[in-house]
């Protein structure tokens, strides 16, 4: 079978990598569409992934954004009407779910956050909707994806490309070329910490976080660290960077599991970075603002994710070298999802 996969956020690029070569090695045809969003263009091929780059964000706006899919939805579906292909599969791409839906073929989404509104699109048009195990039974109802379409996994989407994870060789000097480190800077001597900013254009987002800017002030005030920053727009970028000088925010894109490997600590405001720092056994902190999401909760409760809801919580932050932590595998997922994917 022929099977087109949306690459439509960085996170997705890491996510696919095992499932494509798996489709692969049992025969089916892969092809790709890719959203300039997020360096997921740059990222997708660096590690192989390359395809036609389609569409852009559609900005905060929700006129913006309804614009924006109506045009790549479009696009998407002349693509995939031209590539021929039998299964359109992304992680909630909900353009893709259009545009699958268009041309006939099937149409499978992959999602795991309850708050996404755009889920109201993508579980009632996909034929498929795989979620983790946790995901709740309501929510589902309530985009409006019935019981029959729904398959439910054990543990969590990052252990689909972390159960085999092994460290690059060359990350350190990377890090230290793309974030302007002093020449005898050594990962050793130093405390790393990662810190990934909200996702301010997301059409979940639409709360101010402003424990996050609390955190960036107090870490501003400790020179002893290594801040690295990921900021996931250009705006974000000048603002950060222009506000918060003593941060490092890398020049180029780096492997981002690498870097939650090496990190001491990680904090985000998002939620991918956090759960894969918790799979590969790095202490992390979410200052998400808003509610947080099953899997998340779930991780809580494992002791593997640890939520900042006040500035008494910014307080008891520790900074401290990383001891050695076990890696939360799940080595036959990829598997899994292939089998969910092609198998109708």
């Amino acid at each position: 079978m022929k099977i087109w996969i949306d690459l439509a956020n960085a996170p997705h690029v890491a996510f696919f990598l095992p499932i494509v070569k798996e489709m692969e090695r049992r025969g089916h045809t892969v092809t790709f569409s890719i959203r300039d969003f997020n360096k997921t263009v740059e990222i997708a091929r660096m590690t192989g992934l390359d395809g036609c780059v389609i569409g852009k964000h559609g900005g905060k706006s929700s006129f913006g954004k309804m614009f924006n899919l109506l045009k790549r939805s479009g696009a998407l579906a002349a693509f995939g009407r031209r590539e021929r292909v039998d299964i359109a599969v992304s992680h909630n791409s909900y353009t893709q779910t259009i545009a699958g839906r268009l041309i006939g073929a099937r149409v499978v989404t992959i999602m795991d956050y309850e708050g996404q509104p755009a889920n109201h699109i993508a579980f009632r048009l996909a034929q498929r909707v795989i979620v983790p195990s946790v995901f709740p039974d309501a929510d589902l109802r309530r985009f409006g994806c019935p019981e029959k379409r729904v398959v439910k996994y054990d543990g969590f989407k990052e252990q689909v490309y972390l159960s085999d994870f092994r460290p690059e060789e060359t990350f350190v000097p990377k890090l230290a070329h793309a974030c302007r480190l002093p020449d005898d800077w050594k990962l050793a001597d130093n405390i790393l910490v990662t810190v990934r900013t909200p996702a301010n254009t997301a059409a979940y987002h639409h709360f101010n976080n402003v424990l996050f800017e609390k955190l960036l002030e107090r870490l501003q005030e400790r020179p002893e660290l290594t801040v690295v920053l990921l900021p996931r727009n250009t705006d974000q970028k000048d603002h950060y960077g222009a506000r918060y000088p003593g941060l490092h925010i890398p020049s180029e894109a780096l492997p981002g599991n690498d870097l939650v490997y090496h990190s001491d600590l990680v904090v985000s405001a998002g939620g991918t970075m956090n759960r894969e720092a918790a799979i590969l056994g790095t202490p992390v902190c979410t200052i998400f603002a808003g509610k947080l999401p099953a899997v998340d909760q779930s991780l809580i409760r494992m002791g593997r994710l640890v939520s900042i809801e006040s500035e008494t919580d910014l307080d008891s932050l520790r900074f401290d070298k990383k001891r050695g932590g076990s890696v939360l595998v799940y080595p036959d997922l990829y598997r899994r999802f292939v089998d969910w994917i092609t198998s109708w």
